[in-house]
């Protein structure tokens, strides 16, 4: 399967490219030249692998889920434990990555946006550790609802910018950083956490995240002596998911599972099921699947899980959507709470509503398929961001008993 086209432009098929100013064209080559010249040097694998190891404490488990596997009766589920990363999810992947590039490509300031708040602290450590100054812009709403999270990048040094336009969430924090930066002074690098944009960021994050598929698949070697028959990953800008999925992209028999925020439903307008109900369009740089509003305006979208509100998706997402390399399917704001509580109560395990999406797909599907169907959910982070996101919900609906299928 060739999924880069071209490399020069970054499209997946008709998907990605760089939709941008041309004021910001040299600032793309330049991150693209940088990663490109050190993606095979020795002393910058050899810096981030120590990171990762020694800092992050990868490789994370693969956890067999005996009580989840047991109450549901089905398949038998493994977990992949990215919430046990330290700042609690897969984000300190990519951001170790590129604050290590951006330091050797001389950067000074790391500018960044963030949604739920767990790319932004694991950028904020990542840079404190290296010494580089840290600019965070996040949604007011967002802000009001991870308030913890604030607290750890302050606490780590970043300066946290609220932003006040439109929805205020992570898409409007993406286009108060885009603004910035055309302003921005040369030593400064944008990290994108995740991969959406313009090339080469679609790319760069991918590579970063990938660690997360090598260590299952050597894991499940081990502890099955085969490759499993399923994975299963949330997707909001697509970066975990694609993360698991790039080392078993050429495994014919896998189902690779992406899930998307159903919000209050997809035939509402309250929805974040971009590959499901949106149209190819161009958003932040790049040409992918967007949700837009009936006159073709990008629109504002939702979901209980902050890290999944964003109206578009990945361009590489997209051209595997197409070509039918992944499935794409959603789950609702009840389901993704019911599994939230079910993993809780069953493994002792609270997961980030992100993540609680796709082990609702694997709640729902798990007891059609034989116990000896391997299925690995992709655990993206941890819930400790989400419990008062949890705890207001469950207050504010108590005539909505959470389902738990």
């Amino acid at each position: 399967m060739i999924r880069l086209m071209n490399p020069q432009s970054g499209y997946f098929g008709d998907y990605g490219g760089q939709f941008t100013s041309d004021t910001t064209l040299g600032d793309l080559a330049e991150v693209e030249e940088a990663f490109f010249h050190n993606r095979k040097d020795k002393t910058f694998l050899q810096q981030v692998d120590v990171l990762r190891r020694e800092y992050s404490c990868r490789p994370t488990p693969l956890y067999f889920a005996k009580n989840l596997t047991d109450e549901l009766g089905g398949a038998k589920i493994y977990l992949k434990r990215e919430d046990l990363n330290y700042t609690g999810s897969y984000n300190l992947n990519n951001t170790i990555g590129q604050v290590v590039l951006a330091k050797r490509m001389g950067k000074k300031v790391i500018i960044t946006e963030t949604g739920s708040g767990q790319h932004g602290v694991a950028t904020a450590a990542v840079s404190a550790n290296l010494g580089l100054s840290c600019m965070i812009f996040m949604g007011e709403d967002d802000m009001k609802r991870h308030q913890l999270n604030v607290q750890k990048m302050n606490l780590l040094g970043a300066e946290v910018i609220p932003v006040s336009s439109g929805s205020k969430t992570l898409m409007d924090a993406i286009n108060e950083i885009w603004r910035y930066r055309f302003a921005s002074p040369t030593d400064t690098y944008h990290l994108y956490g995740t991969v959406i944009g313009p090339h080469p960021y679609p790319m760069i994050v991918r590579e970063f995240q990938k660690i997360i598929g090598k260590e299952t698949r050597e894991q499940i070697l081990d502890k099955e002596g085969h490759l499993p028959d399923s994975i299963i990953a949330c997707i909001g800008g697509g970066s975990n998911a694609l993360g698991i999925f790039d080392p078993f992209l050429e495994e014919e028999n896998i189902r690779l599972i992406g899930v998307e925020a159903g919000g209050k439903g997809v035939d509402t307008n309250q929805h974040a099921a971009t590959l499901t109900k949106g149209t190819v369009g161009v958003f932040h740089g790049a040409r992918s699947y967007v949700v837009k509003d009936p006159y073709g305006h990008t629109q504002p979208v939702h979901s209980i899980s902050t890290g999944l509100t964003y109206p578009g998706v990945g361009p590489e997402l997209a051209f595997l959507k197409d070509n039918g390399n992944i499935e794409c399917h959603y789950q609702d704001n009840q389901e993704a709470l019911g599994a939230f509580h079910l993993l809780s109560r069953t493994e002792g395990i609270l997961s980030a509503l992100e993540s609680a999406h796709a082990v609702a797909f694997c709640v729902r599907e798990a007891p059609k398929l034989p116990r000896n169907h391997l299925m690995i959910v992709n655990l993206s982070g941890h819930g400790d961001k989400d419990l008062d996101v949890v705890l207001d919900y469950t207050r504010n609906h108590k005539k909505e008993p959470i389902r738990i299928f």
